[in-house]
Order: structure tokens, then C-alpha cells, then sequence
């Protein structure tokens, strides 16, 4: 990297440069932390900053940055191939942003445990704030499952970014350099401008880095770029959610509000001058969990004037259900309903006070044409599918997809739901649903749910195929406390509808469906899950409605069983100033329980989400398992190589563009290796080796930002296993994508 050899320099930049005036402003600019990284240039003077660097198959992208006054302007991004002209994909281009914020409150479900359990405490008030699902903070007139008055519009507020800026730094980290600039208001955020260029990649990050000291602030932003040339080649292209390819010329009227689009893949992109500029948010971390993972628009365009466009990322302000479907007017109008209400479960962002929130957006500079430039890109998340890898398949599950009130409602067996072609186009192998839960009568003592399981059951049998299995399994939710998941390795007849009565067995022989279970406590529960073989785990521990859970019943039998496996992971909720995805709940859940319990627990990922349309954007809010197994078991086959797989830990969670090959540990006490073979596409951020004696966790980081994007890396990590109870790996990247390993103890 070459730059000037200066410890600051002073910038001259102000309309003068780029109206042919005289300067209105100087601003300093501090090169203290800029270190030399081969493959990025760094040019520093009085026409501002300038970065060029080296990008993907050989191509060269440049940026330069100017004050126009006390506004950072994108002076220039261009592009071109090695050895070509450069082609100018912007010039002149001012950061927007904009946010929209609301208040943050606890739902009436932890409350209620809260209050059962005697654990209403100033800290539980906090943390189960924060760590609420049931909240729409912009949704004033509906229906509320919120404590407190009722929301008012007051509560509601939107603003743009202003800047001030006085000074800015450039800095360099691993192979990765920075330019970040003071001043930046944004509604209850202040903070700072940042731009990161990666070694080896097209990446060009934008990003608010702001914090607020309000209490209570939930947030959405939109990030992007202003003031992009309208010309007689200009044009903006993606595709639909049918993957149609789809075209603005900017021909039409001026608007007054940025156009959300439903491209497929988050993704928008600019034709100009020979090139292209994609438009996208980071892959999984700028989405907040929902009940279904319907396409509402994440990129956006907005004509100004007959001159210029807007181009940017955004959560739109509001939510949709998923699409009803229902032969009968029953199942039609309930349908509907549940819909209806999913479009009031719309959380947002947390912002605890001083958490330093990360509002970003990526710009793709190419030299070349759309088709191109969308293949390029698509390539960081493998075109938004789970790459597979040997030796593993990819599991995922706690979906409601109402297969039985389906089949039912259909009157056959022989169906085509719309959530098959979801799961296989993005390279799921064994889905596991979770029927009998806001359908059918799971409760049913036995006269009506015996029925409704054979229905599922032989619904799920037709839908499976070679190397895709759909498990018929349930979240039984009584009993334990709180809610949670059962795994069996067979279709497995039972019922739960509450007290066993007297004189009822525990276990007996039906005429008509075989074995079958009655289940009336946690006793009946452990001893069935035992005699089965079977798993179970809390289901969205210390969320929803469990809250205070697992931590309720640490101490019980069926929690120090080895067959209760741990909890699920679902990145919920979701702070942009956390540098993992689900960082305390999740990780915090999973430690506590490898704490508590005689062995490791686990953190299997879920979706726990409903009904899925091909056109809905599943890829970025799911997360998946990898697990170690050669086949997928077929339906009539035991399910056992799935169970006890996961049972005995042999699989990891990733947002998909991290993927562990191997994983072992080496040696023993003080001479222990931890040994890891990766794959991984978006540049590395960390990785980190987690441990714990019993009572205490510490970590090792190991930083990654050495590395380029698209590459493999080997992980041998020498730690002293004496008087550890367990320890974990992870990694994470750049974007904000993870993978994470099972707890295990070391010897």
C-alpha cells in the first residue's frame, strides 16, 4: 500500500473542488493507524482521499472520498480491468441515511412467567425487554401483546442523517483499510461515517457507526448512496421474486419517497458508463426475526429529479403475513387470521443506550454488465443456497406448515405444498416440522389427534424423497415448563392432553395405530423420550414463551438427562452493535447450560417460522445444521443416524458462508490442540476458542482480518485443557456471517 508518508495530513476539500471555486473548508485527516496492506493504495491530498485496490479476476476498483462543506461526500467510485479504462460507475454522491425508531417494551407472555415464577426483578425487566419477539414498535393502532398503555404516535419518529464533519481518520486493519469520517447526526444517533475496502474483493462497505443514550430505542435504517447520474445508458436492473429479470430506465416522473423493491436475492444493480454497481444489505444480520420470511423489499431506488436516483438498502416500516391458503371457508378465514396478525410482529432493531449500532450497506463496484455483476455477487452466499459438502447433510426445522390441517382440508394426502420447493432450492436435506401447533387438536385426548397423526404422518411420508426427508416431529410444550422440541426416531403416536387419568397406562398397544404413549408429567416425558431413544430441547430458550427457561429447570431429571440435548439458536433478538449473531441470548444460553449440566449442551438452529412461498426470501433469515452423515435416512428407514447424530454433537450452525470441513481435538490437558478446517467466502473478521471450568467462560480471539474474500484456512489453536469443563469454536466474518461448533469436553 502506498500512501503519503505523512503521521496526518491536511485535506483542502470544499465546493471549491468541485464547482471551481475557492475552498470553503479544510478538514484533518489522521493516517496514525494506517499501516501498508499489499493490493490497497492509499492516496492522501488536497483532492481528498483516494482509495484504489486490488478486487476479484484480476479487476481494479477506486473510491475517493471528499468534504463538501462538513459533508462527506463519494466523490468517484469507478471500476475497470486489468489494464482497461477506468469506467466511473458514480460521481458526486452524498451518504444517506435514515432512521425510523419506536420504544421498546416487553411482551405480555414474559411478563406472565415472569409473575408466575416470582422473578419480577428490575434485572429480569431488562433483559426480557430486550429480548422480546411479540413487539412491533411502529404499529400503533394494533392489537397489543405488549406491558404497558397503549402505544401512541408519539412514540414513533423518523429522521435523516445531517453531518458536521471536522476531521476524519484512515486506518488499516489486516488486509482491509478504513476511511471514517466525524460528525454524523441521525435522529437519537450520533456518531460517525465509515467506508471499508477489502483486499481481493469488489466489497465496498458504507456504514453508520452511531449510538444513542435514549432508553427503550428500537430501530430500522435505510443506507445509500444520492445523486447517481441519470444517462441515455443508465439503468437499473434485478430480478423479481420469480427471478424474471426486471428493468428502470428512469423514463418516468420524479418520487417523492424511496420505491422499495422485491428483488430477488436483496439485491439491485446499476448499469452506467459500460460497467455496474450492485446495491445489497449485509447478507444475514441487517434481518430482524419474523413469523415468516415473505420478500417485503430491502433494496430501493428514488427518482429526485429528471437528473439523478437514490440507490440504497432498507427495512420497510411495515410487515406482512404470510399468503393464507384454505379449501374451505373455515380453514380459509383462520387462515387469513393468523396472516393478519404475523403483520404485527415486526421488532425491529435493539439499540440498548451506548451500544455503538452499525447501519451499513454494501456497494459491488464491477467493470462489467448486470448478468455478470449479480453472478459475482450471488457467489458470497453460493447463489443463496447451502453449499453441500461431503460427509455432511443440511438440517433445519421447528416450522408450523399446518401439513395435516392441509392434507386434511384437502381431503388427501397427495399434495404439493409450497414450502417443499423452498427447502430443496436452497439445499436443505432433512426438514423437521412442527404440526399440532396453531393447528389441528393437539390437545385431544386421543379420539381426534390418534387421526390427525396418522394424517401427518402419511402426509410427510409422500413428501419425502431420495436425499430429502420431512420428519414429522412436534413441540409438545407441556409439562416441562415453557416450550420445547421432541425428536423421535420414528413416527411415534402419543398424546399430552394433561393429567394421565387414573387407570389410563402410560404406554399401550392400539388396535388401529400400533404403540402409543400417554403422556400426564415430566416423569411420563423422560421415561417415553427414554424407552424412544428419543431428543428433546427448550425451544427458544429465555424468549417468548420461554422465558425464564431453561434456567427454571436446571436442576430437573429431564434437564440433566443426556437425552435432553441443549436449546435452540435463532438469531433473535437482533443488535447491530453485537459482533456475533445472537451473541448474549444464544451463546449466553448455551454456555450457562454447558455449565450447569453433567455433559455439554447444544444450540441446534431453527427457523420457527410458518407457511413459505418460492417468492419469499428465506435464505438470509435461516440458519442451518450441518451434521455428519453420509445419507439421508430413507422415510420408512429409523431416523436413528439423525437423532443420536445430533445427540452426540456431530454437527455445526452456519448462516451458511462459513462451513467447516473437520473439526477435532488433539492431545490432552496441557498440550491440547484445537484443530479446524474451514471454507468461507465473505472476508474473515475472528475467529474464537470458548471455554469454561464449570462456573467461569473465557475466550481466545484469534483475529482474521488478514484475509481475503473466497479462501480456506486450517485453525490449529494450542490451549491447555486442564480444569475445563468444555470448550467451543467459532468463526465470523466480515458481513456478520458465522459458524459455530458444538461444546465438547476436552480430555
Amino acid at each position: 500500500m502506498r500512501y503519503q508518508r505523512l503521521k496526518s495530513c491536511v485535506v483542502a476539500i470544499g465546493l471549491g473542488l468541485l464547482a471551481g471555486v475557492a475552498c470553503a473548508q479544510t478538514t484533518t485527516c489522521s493516517t496514525s493507524d494506517l499501516k501498508p496492506v499489499d493490493g490497497i493504495t492509499v492516496s492522501l491530498d488536497h483532492l481528498g482521499v483516494t482509495l484504489t485496490w486490488q478486487g476479484e479476476r484480476d479487476q481494479q476498483l477506486r473510491a475517493h472520498f471528499v468534504v463538501n462543506p462538513h459533508q462527506p461526500i463519494v466523490e468517484e467510485l469507478a471500476a475497470r480491468t486489468k489494464g482497461g479504462q477506468w469506467i466511473v460507475l458514480g460521481r458526486n454522491l452524498t451518504p444517506q441515511f435514515e432512521v425510523t425508531t419506536g420504544k421498546r417494551r416487553m411482551a405480555n407472555t414474559e411478563m406472565d412467567i415472569l409473575k408466575k415464577q416470582d422473578a419480577v426483578t428490575p434485572e429480569n425487566l431488562e433483559r426480557y425487554k430486550w429480548n422480546v419477539f411479540w413487539d412491533a414498535p411502529l404499529a400503533i393502532d394494533g392489537h397489543s401483546h405488549l406491558v404497558g398503555p397503549p402505544r401512541s404516535p408519539g412514540e414513533v419518529a423518523r429522521a435523516a442523517s445531517a453531518f458536521n464533519t471536522t476531521a476524519c481518520t484512515v486506518t488499516s486493519d489486516g488486509a482491509r483499510v478504513s476511511v471514517r469520517f466525524n460528525g454524523l447526526t441521525l435522529g437519537l444517533f450520533t456518531g460517525d461515517l465509515q467506508y471499508t475496502v477489502y483486499k481481493g474483493s469488489n466489497l465496498l462497505r458504507q456504514e453508520a457507526l452511531a449510538k444513542t443514550p435514549a432508553p427503550d430505542v428500537a430501530y430500522i435504517y435505510k443506507a445509500g448512496l444520492k445523486g447517481f447520474a441519470i444517462a441515455a445508458d443508465t439503468k437499473l436492473v434485478w430480478r423479481d421474486t420469480s427471478q424474471v429479470w426486471q428493468e428502470n430506465d428512469f423514463g418516468g416522473e420524479p418520487n417523492q419517497q424511496p420505491v422499495n423493491l422485491r428483488a430477488r436475492n436483496r439485491l439491485e444493480i446499476l448499469e452506467a458508463g459500460g460497467g455496474s454497481l450492485a446495491i445489497l444489505p449485509p447478507p444475514h444480520k441487517f434481518f430482524f426475526a419474523r413469523e415468516n420470511e415473505v420478500n417485503l423489499g430491502y433494496v430501493f431506488y428514488r427518482k429526485d429529479d429528471t437528473n439523478s436516483v437514490t440507490l440504497g438498502v432498507m427495512q420497510p416500516e411495515h410487515g406482512e403475513g404470510y399468503a393464507p391458503w384454505g379449501v374451505s371457508d373455515e380453514v380459509w378465514k383462520r387462515r387469513t387470521g393468523v396472516a393478519r396478525e404475523q403483520t404485527e410482529n415486526y421488532a425491529l432493531y435493539n439499540a440498548p443506550p451506548a451500544t455503538l449500532q452499525r447501519m451499513a450497506v454494501y456497494f459491488y463496484l464491477s467493470p462489467t454488465d448486470a448478468h455478470a455483476t449479480l453472478g459475482a455477487v450471488m457467489a458470497y452466499t453460493h447463489d443463496d443456497v447451502y453449499k453441500p459438502i461431503p460427509g455432511f447433510k443440511v438440517v433445519t426445522g421447528h416450522f408450523h406448515l399446518e401439513l395435516n390441517e392441509m392434507a386434511r382440508d384437502h381431503g388427501t394426502a397427495d399434495l404439493a405444498p409450497s414450502w417443499i420447493p423452498v427447502f430443496r432450492g436452497i439445499g436443505i436435506n432433512i426438514v423437521y416440522l412442527g404440526d399440532f401447533h396453531d393447528d389441528s387438536d393437539g390437545h385431544d385426548p386421543g379420539p381426534k389427534r390418534l387421526a390427525e397423526q396418522k394424517a401427518y404422518f402419511d402426509a410427510t411420508a409422500r413428501l419425502s424423497d431420495k436425499n430429502f426427508l420431512v420428519m414429522p416431529q412436534e413441540e409438545v410444550n407441556d409439562y416441562l415448563g415453557g416450550h420445547w422440541y421432541l425428536m423421535t426416531p420414528t413416527p411415534l403416536y402419543f398424546t399430552h392432553s394433561g393429567p394421565r387419568p387414573a387407570g389410563q397406562p402410560f404406554v399401550e398397544t392400539d388396535p388401529a395405530y400400533g404403540k402409543l404413549y400417554h403422556l400426564g408429567s415430566a416423569a411420563d416425558v423422560l421415561n417415553m423420550i427414554n424407552d424412544e431413544k428419543a431428543i428433546l430441547w427448550t425451544a427458544h430458550p429465555r424468549t417468548k414463551s420461554s422465558a425464564l427457561y431453561p434456567d427454571t429447570y436446571k436442576d430437573k431429571d429431564f434437564f440433566l438427562s443426556d437425552r435432553f440435548i441443549g436449546a435452540s439458536w435463532e438469531s433473535l433478538p437482533v443488535d447491530l452493535s453485537e459482533k456475533r449473531l445472537c451473541e448474549v441470548r444464544c451463546f449466553g444460553v448455551n454456555d450457562d447450560m454447558s455449565n450447569w449440566a453433567p455433559k455439554p449442551k447444544f444450540m441446534l438452529a431453527e427457523g420457527d417460522t410458518y407457511m413459505k412461498q418460492p417468492s419469499d426470501d428465506t435464505y438470509p433469515q435461516l440458519a442451518v445444521n450441518y451434521l455428519k452423515l453420509d445419507r439421508v435416512p430413507a422415510y420408512n428407514e429409523s431416523w436413528s443416524p439423525i437423532v443420536e447424530g445430533i445427540h452426540n454433537g456431530n454437527f455445526f450452525g452456519t448462516t451458511g458462508e462459513i462451513l467447516f470441513h473437520s473439526w477435532a481435538i488433539e492431545g490432552s490437558g496441557a498440550r491440547s490442540i484445537y484443530t479446524a478446517d474451514i471454507e468461507y467466502t465473505f472476508p474473515l473478521d475472528f475467529a474464537e476458542l470458548v471455554w469454561s471450568d464449570g462456573a467461569k467462560v473465557d475466550r481466545q480471539i484469534i483475529p482474521l482480518t488478514a484475509t481475503s474474500a473466497f479462501g480456506t484456512r486450517t485453525f490449529r489453536i494450542p490451549f491447555d485443557a486442564t480444569g475445563k469443563k468444555w470448550v467451543r469454536f467459532a468463526v465470523w466474518d466480515s458481513a456478520g456471517n458465522g459458524a459455530w461448533l458444538q461444546p465438547v469436553a476436552p480430555k
